[in-house]
């Protein structure tokens, strides 16, 4: 229900609030997190393709593909009343691969709710959340070590954009939801009201990312 893992068994939803282990160990900074699909076969080849093959012109395209997810997240969420936030990149990074994904994707998620909306769709704003330093990949490290990775990572410049507002943060695949949790608590202290994340993959270990099919 809060960070979207998709369950094995059909007999979690039977629960009243059906909750992973970690989120009923520890409550998430994020109100809800949701994700198209599973970081595996073609989506995950697409995504790899997208950051590390240099197709910027899949970003947009599979920022569409957002929109679908967009009305499974729960709770009002009314065009001109929210922010949408891409997780930022750090600028050393930015210039390394010439582009930040989760911008693509956020532009992507937009043009297509204004399509079906009227030309009504929530703003983007990609600059009321800064990456300060550049952290290592989060490949391969454990949850402790994703989280002591992030510390002190993020940082709001202007409070006063986001104070009040409910955003959703985008972000191309969740896989602990570190990243996403450092970016919340983050802008909840900078005064945001809620804070939502929408992804276009999610990785687990119950759902292994290798499959190639």
């Amino acid at each position: 229900m809060r960070c979207g893992l998709p369950f094995a068994s059909p007999h979690a939803l039977d629960a009243m609030e059906p909750e992973c282990g970690a989120c009923r160990a520890e409550e998430p900074p994020f109100a809800c997190v949701r994700s198209f699909g599973l970081y595996t076969g073609k989506l995950r080849q697409l995504v790899l393709r997208l950051k590390f093959g240099g197709e910027e012109q899949l970003g947009v395209r599979l920022g569409e593909l957002l929109a679908g997810t967009w009305d499974s997240m729960p709770g009002e969420r009314a065009p001109g009343e929210i922010l949408v936030v891409p997780v930022p990149l750090h600028a050393s990074r930015r210039r390394e691969r010439g582009f930040n994904q989760s911008e693509l994707l956020a532009a992507g998620l937009v043009r297509a709710l204004a399509r079906r909306k009227n030309g009504i769709a929530p703003h983007v704003v990609k600059g009321c959340l800064r990456r300060l330093r550049a952290t290592p990949p989060q490949t391969g490290l454990s949850v402790a070590a994703r989280r002591e990775n992030l510390r002190g990572a993020f940082a709001v410049p202007d409070p006063a954009v986001i104070e009040g507002r409910t955003l959703v943060l985008i972000d191309d695949v969740m896989t602990t939801g570190a990243t996403l949790s450092a970016c919340a608590r983050v802008l909840h202290r900078a005064g945001a009201a809620r804070v939502l994340g929408l992804t276009l993959a999610r990785a687990t270990p119950l759902f292994p990312d290798h499959a190639t099919v």
